[in-house]
């Protein structure tokens, strides 16, 4: 059977895991200045990451995917955007490095602010309140006023998203995510232990082969730079 998608196709299905907002209205308000503002991801990403799949189910690369359970509002600063950046290209770099291909990195970021829940309540001694959604939809604190649905978040967490994304674009387009600074990225807090000695060894070894290959001719600096685009799963 064909089915004929539009932008409003979701709003024909049986959505569960929703919270119980308390004024409608406001969430169609929100959703309306949702529907006017750009989109988060454009086409183009879109486009390279199918070209990026097809490479993947072609045996010719792999896929990366990692990032949080549920992101949180109160965790977006740069420092954390960064640092989770980091970590990312530190998996995929040694996958890389070891598997002799192309690593597609999916970052599950910028966007994953919903947590489903078993449960639409949470009940703590003689009180019970809705459950924690995630901040799209309420705040993690344990009150009326903290757990009561608000349409408002919707479009923080657009705001917070578009923040995000544009800072990864920022640092993945901006040199940061060069293959060539595998010693940069190593976390201090692990550089002394067993662990972060056997990551520095595999990112010497690393090292000396873009060394070679750049000393070679290989043209190393555009095969880096064209391997650091991170893309993101919402």
């Amino acid at each position: 059977m064909t089915t004929t998608w539009h932008p409003g196709s979701w709003t024909d299905r049986t959505a569960g895991q929703q919270p119980d907002w308390p004024q409608p209205s406001e969430v169609e308000a929100a959703l309306l200045e949702l529907g006017n503002r750009p989109p988060l991801v454009f086409a183009g990403e879109a486009r390279r990451l199918t070209e990026q799949l097809g490479r993947v189910a072609a045996g010719k690369a792999f896929v990366l995917q990692a990032g949080d359970c549920a992101e949180s509002f109160d965790l977006s600063s740069a420092d954390e955007i960064r640092d989770k950046l980091k970590i990312i290209l530190q998996m995929a770099v040694v996958l890389q490095y070891s598997a002799g291909l192309p690593v597609v990195k999916i970052g599950r970021i910028a966007g994953q602010y919903a947590k489903p829940r078993s449960s639409g309540t949470e009940t703590r001694g003689d009180e019970t309140l809705p459950s924690f959604r995630g901040h799209i939809v309420n705040d993690i604190n344990f009150d009326e006023g903290s757990r009561r649905p608000d349409p408002q978040r919707l479009l923080q967490a657009y705001n917070t998203s578009a923040a995000t994304l544009n800072l990864l674009r920022a640092f993945t387009r901006g040199g940061f995510a060069d293959l060539r600074q595998v010693h940069f990225w190593n976390q201090e807090f692990v550089a002394s232990s067993p662990v972060g000695q056997r990551y520095e060894s595999v990112a010497d070894g690393i090292d000396r082969a873009l060394h070679f290959m750049s000393a070679s001719g290989f043209g190393t600096e555009d095969a880096a730079m064209r391997q650091v685009e991170l893309y993101t799963s919402h």
